[in-house]
């Protein structure tokens, strides 16, 4: 039998989340990685910089990400391995444990749900602006429960297949390196002329990481769901991102919905396309489905830890 590392750090997570008493104590790992990103893209991403010098800096501060999360999680686990020959995975699930979000997703997207069954809108706006970049202000119900769905089916990857993927492929230095380009993807991989150049390299890393995770979450949504095939199959190539496409139209599919369509950020306009052949008008019990959903999906990643764990081919 292998060491259950990836199997003990699902259940940490589904057990404990990130409680907030750690988080006082030391706040969370992706701090460090987002304070380091925003010192270096205060330091170099500079307007009178050309667009290939941004580029070159933007890949120094990548690479930098990696010595600091791959690297330092390298040497911790051969420091461990080293003082604990038999238990040293123990220790490795632990320091694992916070780059995984099970729980926490779940955490931000149910309240949604429970505002919305209550008829709170002003609650239920005010819960999914805590989890989307879109202006939330003046949706509807339908557009809070869809912003809801599709915030839980890109971050099912995110925060959940792409890191316990990246733990069983690469260890402690696997999960903590994704965990640090998908911070530098959020905070400088953007399309807008200030973060284009720079966060180049970071955005086309976490891509590439993404690239097996991303079809593997949205396989995994349509098996929980019983169904979405068709959706998965027809519909990913309609997102903006070549991997969220994935996990949202399993999503879609498998609930008969259609998600994305005309979004608004910063008072802009952008008429995204549809994906999924479904209704459009969600509602709570569409969240509560989809948080159904997930649930069985994640318990499917589980089946997957322990099929490692016991050492079979998966």
């Amino acid at each position: 039998m292998a060491e259950p590392v990836a199997l003990a750090a699902l259940a940490l997570d589904a057990t404990l989340g990130w409680p907030k008493v750690l988080y006082g104590l030391v706040g969370h790992p992706v701090g460090l990685f987002a304070r380091v990103i925003g010192r270096c893209e205060r330091a170099w991403n500079r307007p009178e910089h050309s667009e290939p010098l941004l580029r070159l800096l933007g890949v120094v501060t990548v690479a930098i990400l990696l010595l600091l999360s791959g690297g330092g999680a390298w040497l911790l686990a051969v420091m461990i391995h080293r003082l604990f020959t038999d238990s040293g995975w123990i220790a490795v699930a632990l320091l694992a444990w916070p780059a995984l979000a099970q729980r926490s997703l779940y955490e931000h997207v149910r309240p949604i749900a429970a505002h919305l069954r209550a008829g709170d809108r002003e609650g239920a706006r005010h819960a999914v602006s805590l989890i989307v970049g879109r202006d939330t202000a003046a949706l509807d119900e339908a557009g809070i429960a869809r912003a809801a769905i599709e915030s839980l089916a890109e971050s099912f990857c995110d925060g959940v297949v792409a890191p316990l993927f990246w733990l069983i492929v690469g260890g402690l230095p696997g999960i903590w390196a994704y965990k640090a380009i998908n911070t530098a993807d959020s905070l400088i991989g953007h399309y807008e002329p200030r973060w284009r150049a720079f966060g180049w390299a970071a955005a086309r890393l976490d891509d590439l990481l993404n690239l097996i995770p991303a079809r593997l979450g949205g396989v995994l949504l349509c098996l929980a769901g019983g169904g979405g095939w068709r959706a998965l199959w027809r519909n990913h190539r309609k997102h903006t991102s070549p991997n969220a496409g994935w996990t949202e139209a399993a999503m879609a599919g498998a609930l008969g919905l259609r998600l994305g369509g005309p979004l608004c950020y910063d008072g802009v306009r952008q008429d995204k396309p549809w994906i999924g052949d479904g209704r459009a008008d969600a509602n709570a019990r569409d969240v509560e489905q989809a948080l159904g959903l997930y649930r069985r999906a994640c318990l499917l990643l589980w089946v997957i830890a322990a099929g490692v764990a016991l050492g079979f081919p998966v």
